[in-house]
């Protein structure tokens, strides 16, 4: 049996979901009400993964998706990412762990970028790209969104004004 080698492309997939997967569980831990939404969430990122050591472009299509749409509200939409910064540095500068539930909001985003940049690199290293790609593209975007928006409507309603708010997105800063 003859072993492939793991693109530093697909490692960066592979790490960033790994790391989001993670966050979500820690984060589904502290808080018992989004357990499920996270599992169905970490579908997408293992679907991506899964996808991307066979070197199939959907899953750098999903992966890119995922991660950017997640990535995108934390940035644009919501204060989950700069709050999480806040306690972060609160932390750092204090030595005083406080509001790890804003904290994992850090390395989700950081994860979810190694996601988007791996995802993008391992799509320009492909031999056969394209011109429908950019169709597959949009198509991967669209399913991933509808899939995060069943899942947050079915576990948890609450958030499903963020995807009204992201038509209109704000400076983070």
């Amino acid at each position: 049996m003859t072993r492939r080698r793991i693109s530093p492309a697909i490692g960066l997939i592979v790490a960033g979901s790994s790391l989001f997967i993670f966050v979500l569980w820690l984060s589904a831990y502290l808080e018992s009400d989004i357990r499920w939404l996270h599992f169905f969430q970490a579908w997408m990122y293992i679907a991506a993964v899964a996808l991307s050591l066979r070197h199939s472009r959907w899953g750098y299509f999903v992966g890119v998706s995922a991660a950017g749409l997640w990535d995108y509200i934390n940035l644009f939409v919501t204060s989950f990412f700069r709050s999480g910064l806040h306690w972060t540095f609160g932390w750092i500068s204090s030595g005083q762990l406080q509001r790890l539930d804003q904290i994992v909001a850090v390395p989700g985003w950081i994860g979810n970028l190694l996601v988007i940049v791996g995802s993008i690199w391992a799509y320009l290293q492909m031999a056969d790209k394209r011109r429908s790609d950019l169709a597959r593209v949009v198509f991967a975007f669209v399913l991933t969104t509808a899939f995060f928006a069943a899942a947050i409507g079915i576990c948890q309603p609450r958030y499903l004004p963020l995807f009204r708010a992201m038509l209109h997105p704000h400076s983070p800063w």
